[in-house]
């Protein structure tokens, strides 16, 4: 069985303009089939949390569809109908502005930039998306391409 490394990044938006909302919508699925890489939570407590909230979606609901496996565009057509969802563009920008500004702490940033072999010299953004395609592509490299 594969064991797929997630490499949309949570800086891609798709058409309602959600940051991260195409990854998680990876992720879940990928978890969903069995086929998500191991290091990866299906829906974490992180960026996955805080789109599902920003956007006014219960986890169990938001799994239990994913579980039909829709495309991508089928799920913005169903957060688009969920009952009571935020998706003014107020919601969104707030929601896009948490993702963007979102920081790492100390010891995360230390351990991605280690694994990645880069100096924790301040020379790399320490956003966390930013911080989080280089864990995506080290882990990718690591499995797929080094192995």
């Amino acid at each position: 069985m594969s064991q797929i490394v997630p490499l949309i990044s949570s800086g891609v938006a798709g058409p309602l303009g959600v940051l991260h909302l195409p990854r998680l919508w990876q992720k879940a699925s990928l978890a969903a089939a069995g086929k998500l890489h191991p290091d990866y939570p299906g829906c974490g407590k992180g960026y996955d949390g805080m789109t599902l909230a920003a956007l006014g979606i219960d986890e169990a609901k938001f799994l239990e569809f994913i579980a039909t496996k829709p495309s991508y565009t089928q799920l913005e057509a169903w957060v688009r109908s969920y009952p009571g969802v935020k998706l003014t563009k107020g919601d969104i920008y707030k929601h896009n502005a948490a993702i963007r500004g979102y920081i790492h702490g100390d010891d995360v940033r230390k351990g991605i930039l280690d694994a990645c072999g880069l100096a924790d010299d301040g020379s790399v953004n320490p956003g966390a998306v930013d911080l989080n395609n280089l864990d995506d592509w080290n882990t990718f490299w690591t499995a797929e391409i080094k192995a």
